[in-house]
């Protein structure tokens, strides 16, 4: 692995059906929609995995490689100002506003959202447990360990 404390959502092919199928029947064109998924280190996943396939094998830690990031972002700062919260995603609206910005010179926007910004960081972390009870709840996982 490169860095062990990198965090990534975890998401599942049927999330991310869901998500798209969530989205047709929610959203509006243009609109951003994003699932609440859960996260994790990637050292937390890599010792899910072993020991779902009960592997004592080394991990070996190789280090950060150019461009990787730490943690993925879905939502910035700046998308999470306008974000609407739908319970298990958020949505944010496509911007139509015309180019007649001087009502923003006399009339700011009062309300902003108080989430600054949705990452694989900042959601909610599994621990190993909750990682393999996700893990094994996909067929593929389930394939291989009938094997």
């Amino acid at each position: 692995m490169t860095e062990p404390t990198m965090t990534r959502f975890i998401m599942s092919l049927e999330e991310a059906v869901e998500l798209v199928v969530y989205a047709f029947q929610n959203a509006s064109s243009g609109d951003i929609m994003v699932q609440k998924a859960p996260a994790c280190t990637i050292e937390i996943l890599a010792q899910a995995v072993k020991e779902i396939f009960h592997a004592d094998n080394p991990v070996k830690v190789i280090g950060i490689r150019h461009g990787e990031k730490m943690y993925e972002t879905l939502l910035t700062n700046e998308e999470c100002a306008n974000a609407v919260d739908l319970g298990n995603f958020y949505r944010v609206p496509c911007d139509k506003r015309d180019l007649n910005y001087d009502r923003y010179f006399k009339d700011g926007d009062v309300y902003r959202n108080k989430l600054s910004e949705f990452n694989s960081n900042n959601t909610q972390l599994l621990d190993v447990e909750q990682d393999k009870e996700k893990l094994l709840k996909l067929s593929y996982i389930q394939e291989e360990l009938k094997k």
